[in-house]
């Protein structure tokens, strides 16, 4: 090999890590823009006492899951903050007020439908898909899951034994100073930076080794129920095993460079808000005592049929319509 032969695999090597790196930055930088007013909102709405509200406002619909009124709280802090929170609030709670396992999962699978709406909506409306569709669909469907969850447990009469966890935290009260809020960010910001340069690496590789299209060929059974076209499969998939936020950082990217269609884009973002996080928010869910298969297969089959009929009332809707209720115009 020449030295001109060399130098020209350098340049190449060159100008591929730095399309790499300006990618990474690219994505982190929308998604932080995105995140970080949120989190300071939503820090502030806690400050002020925010959850109690909300809580009220969910308390009604507890009876309908089966669930004591005083549970409200626990999804109302969940929904407003993270899993984390709500796992906080529900091992304080059954100090004094245990729940049966069949309660516990209910709370648990509407805890996975509906949990850090304000910073996942705001991360669903950038890719563009209004606020308010994700939020009545989170919490309409997380509601709808645990109505049908309650039912079957009561008719079926399973999982009615207090819910006994093997392993329970000692809880103590987090340390709750401003400097210990702004730190805990940081290290997620990193955590994320970190997460999202993987999956742009990974994603590359696959692409360049040729699983990508493997990868698609697989997903098209699933695609085709849900209605997601192939080239948003890759960051559905990341989506549905790590999370919304990485899922949907990627898809603002691809609705930035205008290589998905506005629907694409909406019926991804639909099977993200109702099946995200597999493999993080499952485990955390099992950790509070709940039923795996309950909030894993049944989690998954019920979000694939909810998204069936998505995708068939869709296209009953004018444009003006999708545009007024689902779609942000200015991703058209």
């Amino acid at each position: 090999m020449t030295t001109k032969d060399r130098m020209s695999i350098m340049n190449r090597f060159n100008s591929y890590l730095v399309s790499l790196i300006k990618d990474i930055l690219r994505i982190n930088l929308t998604l932080f823009k995105v995140m970080i007013p949120t989190i300071v909102v939503v820090k502030i709405l806690e400050e002020i006492g925010a959850i109690p509200y909300i809580a009220h406002l969910l308390s009604p619909f507890m009876a309908l899951v089966g669930l004591p009124e005083e549970v409200s709280v626990i999804w109302a802090a969940t929904i407003l903050t993270t899993n984390y929170t709500g796992m906080l609030l529900f091992f304080q709670y059954i100090q004094h007020d245990p729940l049966s396992i069949a309660q516990t999962t209910v709370l648990a699978s509407m805890m996975l439908m509906a949990h850090s709406l304000p910073v996942e909506c705001a991360i669903a409306r950038k890719a563009g898909v209004r606020v308010l569709y994700t939020v009545s669909l989170r919490i309409g469907v997380g509601l709808l899951m645990g109505w049908l969850l309650h039912i079957s447990y009561s008719y079926s009469n399973i999982f009615q034994e207090t819910n006994v966890l093997l392993w329970q935290p000692s809880v103590s009260t987090p340390d709750a100073s401003l400097a210990a809020w702004v730190l805990e960010q940081l290290h997620s910001f990193v955590y994320i930076f970190l997460m999202i340069a993987g999956l742009v690496i990974g994603l590359r590789i696959l692409k360049a080794i040729g699983l990508e299209a493997l990868l698609k060929k697989l997903l098209r059974p699933l695609l085709r129920l849900t209605g997601i076209h192939a080239d948003a499969a890759n960051f559905t998939l990341v989506g549905m095993t790590l999370g919304l936020s990485f899922g949907g950082g990627l898809l603002i990217d691809e609705a930035k460079r205008g290589t998905l269609q506005p629907k694409d884009i909406f019926l991804s973002v639909s099977l993200l808000c109702l099946c995200h996080s597999l493999i993080e928010d499952t485990i955390l869910m099992l950790m509070l005592g709940s039923d795996l298969i309950s909030i894993l297969l049944v989690r998954v089959v019920f979000s694939i049929l909810i998204m069936m009929l998505i995708v068939r009332l869709y296209p009953l809707l004018s444009q003006t319509l999708q545009t007024r209720f689902l779609i942000v115009s200015g991703t058209r």
